[in-house]
């Protein structure tokens, strides 16, 4: 820590320095960290009230050995002397000196107007729809620490690597003396590109899905939220389930995601489809927060939306609300009332009370948030469920982000496309068009779409299919390909990209994941740490695999193996886990991949036996061998080898695999198969083949 105090010492030499120097300043205050506890002790605060000033600035410190960055330090430094920072008498009149020669002499109104002037040309374009906090502070040449200081004061708690909105960036440039101008879409570029227009953007309504326990209320809550709307009384409209639906509240629109559970939400996210704008936690009055309450706070945290507790069952003579609060307060969701952050209303879902107020809070969540889009823009949504119709065909549930989309639009929709043939609401009226938050069922695809897939208006059905098959054929590529793993992290370490680790941690007892993930959070290399997203006690399951997936993350297991169909689908979904049954060789890969030297450990794995019983030579092909599997399988594309006499005779690459002359991919054990090697013929009857492959090892 010497290093860091000099660095801060020196801040006065490093104005006047050369631009290297500064540059290397920079690099070694990035570098830098300090432990809560020792910051604690600087500014006189217990860890507990540091910690709980840390988890309001969404900074993730645990406790009091964690490490935070010289850079959140400052904030913290610069918050705890805000009160003597408000009384600043002597900058006032510094300002004013400066001013006063200019007011005298006759000349200085004509430059008031070049003042003017070169702030225009000078301006900050701003052409994305988001920007991080870090990269808004480099643009516009000040503090991280005055920007964050500067967002809080708008009621905006942001870290350094959030992203915030273009128009928030406007307003807060401004106040901070700088002029920022947003790109809006020129009105020749709009049928080709698919840019906002922010000049055009209005508010939107809210989408909210409903997490939490089961038995807790979740499907209750929902039902009692339903029946709060006002009903759509068309002729011939049948009420059906398309996935979603909306509520009046003062007359204005909420849209509730019908798919209670975070496994919904997160398989959703896990595909890239960022829907929900609100999370609903749903908390028992009488049974407080369980395994799955907090499962599902990991995932709305992960997934970075704003989250309302509604502690339901209050009508029962068992409930005991401050329990909950208390509970909801140690995992960091600590209530208003109790001078948190985090809106709790009491609820009953049976007797129907407290729903009023509970969609009160989601509005002015909201507005808080002043979540807009623009509905004169290119139509863009999300598809949320999807189907085969027997009369209709293909059917999707459709949840517009930006734009309208209308009847007779032609749209592209991951690898499928389609043109608008009808649109209906949940009560089955027929539309015209759909506007932003509005959920609709869409006709008109060519296939089934997938859940998650973006449905985005093209100009052309040309236009359209040609992107469906560059998708597909992407998709094709890509498919199994692992989301990232240990040894990939530490190649890109190596390479010099530094970027926290993140993991999800499951063990067998409490006492060992306690034990580890405190051991994690003090694992710091340099500017890298280690991110948890989720930690608990119990088999690795498909929950704990779509949160992996969705957060790029990697699942540690110590003694602990997978629960039902969980293995299969990690490989599907191309999640790293790694099992564990030593702490500290666990903790020792993490830290070796943090330091960039850890390195895929691999394996040869004997895939199967096939046995040569006919030989068959045709003029084009050469030499096929009749073979029969005797155990394992035979796969294309792996290694194999030929023994004849249990003396290897050859080695080489299985290319080509038939049965009944077709060519397969996979012959099981128990069946008849013919292989045949490019430039080898000679095969005799008797011949063991053998089939391997090299895999990477597991650990552990």
């Amino acid at each position: 820590m010497p290093k860091t105090a000099a660095t801060n010492k020196d801040k006065p030499k490093k104005e006047t320095a050369k631009k290297p120097a500064k540059a290397a300043a920079k690099k070694v205050a990035a570098v830098a960290k300090i432990k809560v506890s020792d910051l604690a002790k600087e500014l006189n605060l217990t860890a507990k009230d540091l910690l709980g000033q840390l988890k309001g600035l969404g900074v993730a410190a645990k406790t009091a050995s964690s490490a935070v960055d010289e850079e959140t330090a400052k904030i913290i430094r610069e918050l705890k002397s805000e009160p003597p920072a408000k009384a600043e008498p002597p900058k006032e009149p510094q300002v004013e000196p400066v001013k006063a020669p200019e007011p005298p002499p006759p000349p200085p109104a004509p430059p008031a107007k070049p003042v003017v002037t070169p702030p225009k040309s000078q301006a900050l374009l701003l052409e994305a729809e988001e920007i991080t906090v870090k990269d808004l502070a480099e643009k516009l040449n000040v503090k991280s620490s005055e920007l964050i200081k500067e967002l809080m004061k708008k009621g905006l708690l942001v870290t350094i690597n959030q992203r915030i909105a273009a128009e928030v960036a406007k307003e807060v440039g401004s106040a901070l003396g700088k002029e920022i101008v947003l790109k809006t879409v020129d009105v020749s570029d709009a049928a080709v590109g698919h840019q906002l227009n922010i000049e055009k953007r209005a508010l939107r309504p809210p989408v909210v899905t409903v997490m939490g326990h089961v038995d807790h209320g979740k499907t209750k809550l929902l039902d009692a939220i339903r029946q709060t709307r006002v009903a759509e009384k068309e002729a011939g409209g049948i009420t059906q389930h398309i996935g979603a639906y909306q509520v009046n509240v003062h007359g204005r629109k909420v849209t509730f995601l019908d798919t209670p559970g975070h496994e919904a939400f997160t398989a959703l996210r896990a595909r890239g489809a960022s829907v929900t704008d609100i999370v609903i936690l749903v908390v028992a009055a009488d049974d407080g927060v369980k395994p799955q309450t907090i499962e599902a706070i990991n995932h709305a945290k992960a997934a970075g939306v704003s989250i309302i507790v509604a502690i339901n069952k209050v009508d029962k003579p068992e409930a005991n609300p401050d329990r909950v609060k208390t509970q909801l307060s140690e995992l960091g969701l600590a209530p208003e009332d109790w001078g948190g952050q985090t809106v709790t209303v009491p609820v009953s879902a049976k007797q129907q009370t407290g729903i009023k107020e509970l969609l009160e809070m989601v509005l002015l969540v909201a507005d808080i948030h002043e979540l807009k889009a623009d509905p004169d823009a290119i139509p863009m949504g999300i598809v949320i469920e999807s189907r085969l119709d027997k009369g209709r065909g293909p059917v999707a549930s459709v949840l517009v982000k930006n734009g309208t989309l209308k009847i007779g639009d032609v749209f592209a929709c991951g690898s499928t496309y389609g043109k608008v043939r009808a649109l209906f609401t949940d009560t089955g009226a027929r539309l015209e068009k759909a506007g932003p938050s509005m959920p609709v069922e869409v006709l008109g695809f060519v296939d089934v779409p997938a859940s998650g897939d973006l449905l985005q208006g093209m100009t052309t059905e040309k236009e359209a299919r040609d992107l469906a098959e560059k998708r597909r054929e992407l998709e094709a590529k890509t498919l199994r390909g692992k989301a990232v793993s240990l040894e990939d992290f530490s190649k890109h370490v190596k390479e010099g990209e530094g970027k926290d680790l993140t993991l999800v941690v499951k063990g067998d007892v409490q006492g060992s994941v306690d034990a580890i993930v405190k051991s994690l959070n003090d694992l710091t290399v340099g500017n890298i740490g280690v991110h948890i997203i989720h930690s608990g006690v119990g088999m690795i399951n498909e929950s704990d695999i779509m949160l992996a997936k969705a957060s790029t993350a990697i699942i540690v297991g110590f003694n602990v193996s997978f629960e039902g169909g969980a293995e299969n689908y990690s490989q599907t979904e191309g999640v790293e886990v790694r099992k564990y049954n030593i702490i500290y060789k666990l903790i020792d890969d993490v830290k070796l991949a943090m330091e960039g030297l850890l390195e895929p450990v691999y394996e040869e794995v004997i895939v199967g036996h096939a046995e040569v019983r006919n030989l068959f030579r045709f003029s084009k092909v050469g030499a096929i061998a009749g073979c029969f599997v005797t155990d394992g399988k035979m796969q294309r594309g792996v290694g194999m080898r030929i023994f004849r006499d249990k003396a290897k005779i050859y080695e080489g690459k299985l290319e080509s695999l038939k049965r009944f002359k077709e060519d397969v991919k996979a012959v099981e054990s128990n069946y008849e198969c013919g292989i045949a090697i490019q430039g080898y013929e000679d095969f005799k009857v008797g011949d063991i083949i053998e089939a391997f492959e090299v895999r990477e090892k597991s650990r552990g």
